[in-house]
């Protein structure tokens, strides 16, 4: 009950002080998903059922004993020639009865042009973002985990450069005969340790508390999970409506609450054809809503999809989804260091 008790106080804490709209905090790259499984899923999953050490990059409490020597890497091409690239890998400590991984994730914009007010090239410079994290998790009693991440986050653009550390606390209920599985985790509780300008004026962490389902069908081979992101706040959206009257949007009233209500959730479903291959697909309400923006709409935005190829010793996924016009395309490869089977 102590501990239950502390995790709450913490909870609250990161809460009160992160009220941020969309688009009012640093380090947003922090929310992309690391591995192929989460992109699949929507995007947002802190509650699937299964073996990737991966998923534990968005909840300490998944964090489990099987995963012992397990690594996770991750390549994701996306749009306007972006590169992230991510790898997590996983020990259990019986002595202490806890589970520690590692892992990082880093983002590589390119190379892009200086220039100064006048827009005269002046040179160039090669933007990037990365968190590298330590994860812990325990068993409490039967049926509970829980985990903690400490990160360190980065953002290097030319001469801005900004850093910060965060916590993540998770906790996960698990129902192994009646295959569910419930998370809450509060993330990126943490300060900016060093400000893009220099200056003493810290901003704010992308806090986001998330509440995550999944459920497994005994007699029929579907994994079904529903993720609430952002519950720390009704409204997720930033309006400028400076913005929207240069593009000539006039009018707009904003959301309404049903919108605001389903752009916290995230759909997701896994169909398991077969004990070496799996198909993902997830709908994400919000990216939806955001992509569709100025009449730039297209019926498969939020949409995404994904498969899972299970050999013996390898664990190989592919993700992609719908940006508009485009897709993203990105591969997981899992496997374990020391040769065993998955």
């Amino acid at each position: 009950m102590r501990f239950f008790l502390l995790l709450w106080a913490m909870v609250v804490a990161g809460w009160l002080p992160a009220q941020t709209l969309g688009g009012n905090a640093v380090f947003n790259f922090a929310s992309q998903p690391n591995t192929a499984l989460v992109s699949a899923l929507g995007g947002y999953n802190i509650s699937a059922i299964g073996n990737d050490v991966g998923m534990a990059f968005q909840n300490p409490a998944l964090l489990r004993d099987k995963m012992h020597q397990q690594a996770g890497a991750s390549f994701n091409s996306f749009l306007a020639g972006i590169r992230n690239y991510s790898l997590t890998s996983a020990w259990h400590l019986p002595e202490v009865r806890t589970n520690i991984a590692v892992g990082a994730n880093y983002f590589d914009y390119g190379t892009l042009a200086q220039t100064d007010a006048a827009g005269i090239v002046m040179g160039s410079f090669r933007p990037v973002d990365y968190v590298v994290q330590v994860m812990a998790s325990r068993q409490y009693k039967e049926h509970f985990w829980y985990g903690l991440t400490m990160k360190y986050l980065n953002s290097n653009y030319g001469q801005y450069r900004s850093s910060g550390l965060a916590f993540d606390f998770g906790l996960s209920y698990y129902d192994t005969l009646n295959g569910l599985q419930v998370s809450l985790v509060a993330k990126n509780m943490g300060t900016q340790l060093r400000t893009y300008d220099g200056s003493n004026r810290r901003e704010e962490l992308p806090f986001d508390l998330q509440l995550g389902i999944t459920k497994r069908l005994e007699h029929a081979p579907f994994q079904f999970s529903v993720t609430a992101h952002h519950l720390q706040q009704l409204n997720t959206y930033y309006n400028d409506t400076s913005f929207r009257a240069s593009e000539g949007e006039v009018g707009y009233s904003g959301k309404n609450t049903l919108q605001k209500i389903f752009s916290h959730l995230v759909f997701s479903a896994q169909v398991f054809l077969h004990e070496k291959l799996e198909l993902d697909a997830g709908f994400n309400f919000q990216r939806r809503q955001d992509l569709n923006a100025y009449q730039l709409t297209s019926g498969l935005n939020g949409f995404t999809l994904g498969t899972g190829i299970f050999l013996r010793k390898t664990h190989i996924r592919y993700a992609t989804g719908f940006y508009q016009s485009h897709l993203f395309h990105q591969f997981s490869l899992n496997f374990n260091w020391n040769g065993r089977n998955m």
